[in-house]
């Protein structure tokens, strides 16, 4: 069930209301039960993982926290993580890695299970909470079944720890106009980024991305800037709408996305991008590695390992890893020339530069991050690097070539304006300029805003069950 249907909205039609007439010892079952059904909209039996999973953890959790002796809770702490990551390892990376050694083993092959990257590091960032003993462990297993499945936020984040969530399943929630209004307003802002921008440009990032030597450079450039649009609008539209959605009901769910695109750095990047997977992986492997408080080599060596143990977390292609690596090659270079790049800087007055020099840095790092987000969707890891060669010769452009992109005219200028829409809307909420802020206060204005993301959506949006590009992790 995708959250841009019309299956979808009825059925949280049906859960909100329910929610909140119900009596109160109703309302956790209600919502166990709705996140189940929700998850098996997919494939059905697949429910048996999350069941198995929770009970897992569960247990694993009390054991650990009455544990006596560090052996018994490390061992337990073991036995959930090899449970946890033996499961995610079989169903997805088994066949993957098996081929890589050119094994041919079609009984490995598994219809992936929905979003169980997303919900293991959940699962597991509860037993490392409970053996830190910063989170004493759930002794309820509903409440404890519901921090693995609530469904506004199960199939891909934000990935929550037990300390922000598991407390919030402890007390009843009460209907709150002002949070309904608010969460309305941010779920709205993420489908119209979702099915009016990301779904817009797809059938151009597919064209040119399912055969790219039929495309010359500027082609191959314009598909892949739009890629960079499109999987930021899917999926931080996906985490605005899953964030709004739990605040209509009540629940609060961790920021996972603060405008990346005006980053200065890559650095800087990933302190705004996927914000719940990168803390996740600098809490629970970057930290435990030794993170920057090792000699420079092992330094680094933590960097480049993290980023690409997090590009395979995005699925089993060797492109994921190429991906990552990249990321994990900016973040050392930028770390090796930093007192240049200070010295030269400073040699030169550019420091003083300010709103420009921002300008600048914001773009060559847009520039960096789109050249990575090639491998990330690129069929192979050939046709990436044969997209990252051939973007350079722009000779042989044609205006009239924009419309072989699948998109019309009128839907290619649309898709132009509402990018441009986006942009300055992400810069307003990021730097907050008092003259819009002012506005903003004002309760006619915010209406004003809600309709016309209301009408944009339903006048420019692309309806159909198209999937979240993160569903498939």
């Amino acid at each position: 069930m995708i959250f841009t249907t019309f299956q979808f909205l009825v059925f949280f039609l049906i859960v909100f209301g329910l929610y909140f007439t119900l009596p109160k010892s109703w309302r956790h079952p209600l919502l166990l039960i709705s996140s189940y059904y929700f998850y098996m909209c997919s494939v059905p039996r697949y429910i048996t993982v999350i069941i198995a999973i929770t009970v897992i953890d569960f247990w694993a959790g009390i054991k650990i926290e009455d544990a006596k002796e560090k052996k018994s809770k490390r061992l337990f702490l073991v036995l959930s993580i090899l449970s946890n990551f033996g499961l995610l390892l079989t169903l997805k990376y088994a066949s993957f890695f098996a081929n890589s050694f050119g094994v041919n083993a079609p009984f490995l092959r598994f219809v992936l299970p929905l979003g169980i990257s997303f919900h293991t590091f959940q699962a597991v960032s509860y037993t490392v909470e409970v053996y830190r003993g910063r989170y004493p462990a759930e002794r309820n297993l509903l409440t404890y079944s519901l921090y693995v499945a609530f469904f506004p936020q199960m199939v891909a984040g934000p990935i929550e720890r037990p300390y922000n969530l598991l407390p919030q399943f402890h007390h009843h929630k009460m209907f709150e106009p002002e949070r309904f209004q608010s969460g309305v307003r941010l779920a709205l802002w993420g489908v119209f980024k979702k099915v009016a921008v990301a779904d817009l440009l797809a059938p151009a990032v597919n064209t040119v991305y399912s055969a790219p030597q039929q495309f010359n450079g500027a082609l191959l450039l314009l598909a892949t800037f739009f890629f960079s649009i499109q999987i930021y609008c899917d999926f931080s539209g996906y985490s605005d709408i899953a964030i709004g959605i739990a605040r209509m009901m009540g629940y609060d769910l961790m920021i996972n996305f603060r405008q990346p695109y005006l980053a200065r750095s890559v650095g800087e990047f990933w302190q705004r991008w996927h914000i719940s997977l990168s803390t996740w992986f600098r809490d629970y492997l970057y930290i435990p590695l030794g993170g920057n408080r090792v000699p420079k080599q092992r330094y680094l060596i933590n960097i480049m390992v993290v980023f690409v143990i997090s590009g395979l977390w995005h699925g089993a292609n060797w492109t994921f890893a190429v991906w990552g690596l990249l990321h994990g090659m900016y973040l050392i270079i930028g770390h090796l020339t930093a007192p240049l790049r200070a010295s030269v800087k400073s040699a030169l007055g550019i420091d003083r530069a300010g709103a420009l020099l921002s300008v600048v840095q914001i773009f060559i790092t847009f520039a960096l991050v789109t050249v990575a987000w090639v491998f990330f969707r690129a069929a192979n890891v050939a046709d990436g690097f044969y997209i990252v060669r051939h973007i350079p010769a722009m000779s042989g452009f044609r205006i009239s070539q924009l419309f072989t992109l699948g998109l019309p005219i009128f839907e290619m200028a649309v898709a132009f304006l509402l990018i441009g829409l986006v942009a300055l809307t992400e810069w307003f909420i990021y730097y907050r300029p008092p003259a819009i802020m002012n506005l903003w206060s004002a309760r006619p204005f915010r209406w004003a805003c809600t309709y016309a993301c209301v009408f944009a959506t339903i006048f420019f949006g692309v309806f159909g069950h198209i999937t979240f590009i993160y569903f498939q992790f």
